[in-house]
């Protein structure tokens, strides 16, 4: 009779011992991580030119198609020639009656050479032909020199496409009347191949990459930093950029400074003004370890902390050192080492000291979520209980959690 109460009073207790809670884990390993930086920006034209006239006149026609690509140098206006054709041909004339005196002045002065060394014309005869001469050849490079003024201005008549590119739509028409250098531009020329991408960085991160790459905890990858580019729709864009250059001077109000990439752009799928984030490869961290942002919360001070299971199959709380995000993970310095298993899914179930069953899965890089359970799996509908009561365990936040 005594055996038999013994026996009820062990399945009693047993039955009243609470399951393992059943959590999902990532194992972590050191690996080499790619830091990148996320910067907004702009993107800009490589090259803008506002295109105005440089001669007065009425447009007579407008030869280029708006929102086309046009090439250096291409016809974009035609401006009423006529005045500036009549001026450039009575330059031509002056010029040519002005080289005519040029002869009998010369041929003076041959004569004068040899008289007045026979004293049979004065020195003062002789000076004033060599003076006419001069004066003559002078009016022949002053007539030479308004010729070339004529020809400039009725070149600019057709007014040319200064660099090439697309071009916008025009602000007159045929028939309106245009004055040199007027503010109101006839229309506006961009280069879309390449592209520039404009972004700004803090002066703080600079300090802490150079501090980084100075101790070693990061290899730069060298003078061809590479740079993707995320769209707005957030898709990423084809081509591969490479960082232009970045300004020596920091701003005193914003503390950042700015950085300009430079992208191809053969299809033109990138138009100025569109807002963009640049992803900017800054080296490699060698023996690193990553955990997923899914599995690592916020405690009351701040401090970034993790549950780990340990090899006893017990719960245990860690103070994480973090620095830059890696996708949809943290970047760790501290507070975890290699074969770690850090819950990412059930932290409201456990507490720290608690026994758990580890269910090791893995993360989608993507999205963050979890993507396949190694075995069992945790029921996404099943509702959530702390063990052993109602509270929330202290410093633990359910962030990620199902």
């Amino acid at each position: 009779m005594l055996t038999g109460c013994g026996g009820q009073e062990q399945g009693a207790a047993q039955k009243a011992a609470p399951p393992r809670p059943e959590v999902s884990v990532v194992t972590l390993h050191p690996q080499s991580v790619a830091i990148t930086t996320e910067l907004s920006g702009r993107t800009t034209a490589s090259l803008t030119a506002e295109v105005r006239p440089q001669v007065n006149g009425i447009i007579q026609s407008r030869l280029f198609q708006e929102g086309s690509e046009v090439a250096a140098g291409a016809a974009l206006y035609q401006i009423d020639p006529a005045s500036y054709q009549a001026a450039y041909d009575s330059a031509v004339a002056a010029q040519q009656k002005a080289e005519a005196s040029v002869p009998s002045a010369a041929a003076k002065v041959e004569r004068y050479q040899g008289l007045v060394k026979q004293n049979a014309v004065s020195k003062q005869d002789y000076d004033d032909a060599v003076a006419t001469l001069a004066q003559t050849k002078a009016d022949v490079a002053s007539a030479k020199a308004s010729v070339e003024t004529a020809r400039i201005n009725l070149d600019y008549t057709k007014i040319v496409a200064p660099i090439g590119g697309r071009i916008d739509k025009s602000s007159l028409t045929p028939g309106a009347l245009v004055t040199a250098s007027q503010t109101t531009a006839l229309t506006t020329i961009r280069k879309l191949d390449p592209i520039n991408v404009d972004v700004t960085e803090s002066s703080t991160n600079l300090l802490n990459w150079r501090q980084a790459v100075k101790e070693g905890r990061i290899k730069y990858t060298g003078p061809d930093v590479s740079i993707k580019l995320k769209l707005d729709n957030g898709t990423i864009y084809a081509q591969t950029g490479k960082l232009a250059f970045f300004e020596s001077n920091v701003s005193e109000t914003t503390g950042t400074f700015a950085l300009r990439a430079e992208f191809p752009n053969p299809d033109r799928l990138l138009l100025p003004g569109m807002y963009v984030r640049a992803l900017i490869e800054e080296g490699v961290a060698d023996n690193s370890f990553v955990v997923p942002q899914r599995g690592v919360t916020r405690n009351t001070k701040g401090e970034a902390t993790a549950l780990i299971v340990t090899a006893e199959g017990k719960v245990e709380q860690r103070v994480l050192t973090v620095g830059k995000s890696v996708g949809n993970n943290w970047l760790a310095s501290a507070g975890v080492k290699d074969g770690d298993r850090v819950i990412v899914e059930g932290t409201q179930l456990v507490r720290p000291g608690q026994d758990v069953t580890a269910v090791e899965v893995t993360i989608d890089e993507n999205t963050g979520e979890v993507r396949a359970h190694k075995q069992g799996s945790l029921s996404p509908s099943a509702p959530l209980r702390f063990a052993g009561g109602d509270d929330e365990p202290n410093g633990v936040a359910a962030v990620g959690s199902r």
